[in-house]
């Protein structure tokens, strides 16, 4: 049952979240032949602000062994 969390700086409207939410719905179905009864998407939006502390540190730099595509950016550039 794959449950995808997508974070994401705020200001998207929902209109593009609906549809990333569809797409990803749909490339998890015909990747990893589930259906759509099986797949969750989520977003959660986090402040560049806080971006370093929620994300970065936790979710990239703590947990890189599980990454399967590293971010293209230095936090220090943004």
């Amino acid at each position: 049952m794959p449950h995808v969390i997508v974070k994401l700086w705020p200001g998207k409207s929902e209109q593009q979240k609906q549809e990333l939410a569809e797409r990803i719905t749909y490339d998890v179905m015909d990747v990893l032949h589930y259906g759509e009864e099986s797949v969750s998407v989520a977003f959660e939006e986090v402040k560049s602000s806080e971006w370093r502390e929620k994300v970065y540190q936790p979710d990239i730099v703590a947990k890189r062994e599980q990454l399967y595509k590293q971010p293209g950016y230095d936090m220090d550039d943004l």
